[in-house]
Order: structure tokens, then sequence, then C-alpha cells
């Protein structure tokens, strides 16, 4: 009997396919775990949604971060994910030689309606065992914000968030690495 194993993908071979020709943006394609993976179409609200939030951190923050939307982050687990929003240390140009690693990003977000369990299940996971240690789940559907904090593995070896707190419309939440500053949900939550 032949076993058939799809093939994985280093993220050198990732940056080899895209650099070929073999991918562009156009194929909405990210690596998750050395598998290509294709990103579900953003909907009005989530992208309404994203715009604010990029406004809204870029104003609080200013030139103390750097804010990137829909860009991606590399990661030591095979993966070069896309966050809707990444808050990473440093300048712009400190991200030309490659994209932020795990120790210069400071919080990672995604804005989830009809991607809420993939979000809460595998980018949750990828995330965790990479040691990104804020981790904002913006879920449209539900009106509120989860804000998953410090990343552990248990004992069967699955990487999960030992903290989970909800946060709702009405509510501000302070921005991790930059209190006091906080944000605004009632301009996100909409």
């Amino acid at each position: 009997m032949t076993v058939v194993t799809p093939k994985r993908f280093t993220v050198d071979e990732y940056h080899r396919l895209i650099e070929l020709g073999f991918l562009t943006e156009e194929d909405k394609i990210e690596l998750i775990r050395g598998e290509l993976i294709e990103m579900i179409a953003k909907g009005t609200p989530h992208t309404v949604c994203g715009s604010i939030l990029c406004r809204q951190l870029d104003r609080l923050l200013g030139d103390r971060a750097v804010i990137r939307g829909q860009d991606p982050i590399t990661l030591p687990n095979n993966s070069e994910p896309e966050p809707d929003v990444v808050i990473a240390r440093g300048t712009d140009e400190d991200y030309l030689p490659h994209h932020p690693y795990p120790e210069d990003i400071l919080l990672v977000i995604e804005i989830s309606d009809r991607t809420l369990d993939y979000d809460q299940t595998t980018k949750l996971e990828i995330y965790a065992e990479a040691g990104i240690i804020n981790y904002w789940i913006v879920n449209l559907n539900g009106r509120q914000l989860q804000w998953y904090q410090n990343p552990y593995q248990n004992a069967q070896g699955k990487y999960n968030y030992l903290s989970v707190q909800v946060y709702l419309p009405l509510q501000s939440i302070l921005i991790p690495g930059f209190e006091p500053i906080s944000l605004d949900l009632s301009r996100v939550l909409l």
C-alpha cells in the first residue's frame, strides 16, 4: 500500500515560490504549519473594522511602534500568517530584511466573523506555540474582543493561552506594552 503525504514547505521554500512567481498577492495564500492555506475573502464589516482599528492604533501609538495591517509575520513553526493587525517594535524600516519575528511582536489581532472557529483554534495554537504573548480576536459576530495572554504547552503537547478576558463595546482596553494608553472599543465593535 502506498502512503500519500502532502508536501509541506519551509518558510524559505515558501519565499522562493513567491520569488519565482508561482504565488502572487492575488493568490491570497498564507503558510500555516508548512501548508499553503487559502484565505477567506473579507466582507464589508471585516474590512471596515480593520480600517478603523489600524487608524485608531496609529493615532494612539504614533511612532512608538509599527502598525501592520494584513502583512506577514514569520513564525518558527513553518508558518507565515498574515494577521489582520500586528503591533511590532521598532520602525517600518527594521522589517526590510525580514518580516517581524515573535520576539518583535507586542500584539497580534485577528478580526473574525466567518473565520471565528479557525482563529480560536488553528491561529490561536500557532501564535501560542510561537510565544506570542498577547493575541486579540475581534469577534464581530459576538460584538466582543477576546484577549488571550500567556501562552503555554499542556501535557498532551497542545498549545493554548492561560488567560482569556472578554471586553464589550462600551469598554476600553489597555494596549499591551503601552499602558496606560487604551483603545475605545465602541469605535471598533460596530
